[in-house]
């Protein structure tokens, strides 16, 4: 049970890895690093196509990283 545990974690953090590599960035240059967050927070674009289907992918893999780290741990715990 720990040997799988460590290998669905290992297997999730290499697929989030990834999943956050392919996305494209937001804003470039530094004037998009000081004002994206506010342009993220108020804009009313929505994602479509594959940055949609990255970015659910992204959320639902870190939710699972999070749940594999406290089962592994309360497995070797």
């Amino acid at each position: 049970m720990e040997t799988l545990a460590i290998t669905l974690l290992a297997i999730d953090t290499i697929a989030l890895i990834v999943l956050v590599l392919l996305q494209s960035g937001k804003s470039a240059g530094l004037s998009g690093a000081i004002s994206g967050g506010a342009e993220q927070l108020f804009g009313k674009q929505k994602a479509r196509g594959i940055d949609a289907v990255l970015h659910r992918a992204t959320v639902i893999t870190g939710v699972l990283f999070f749940v594999l780290a406290f089962l592994a741990t309360y497995i070797l715990g």
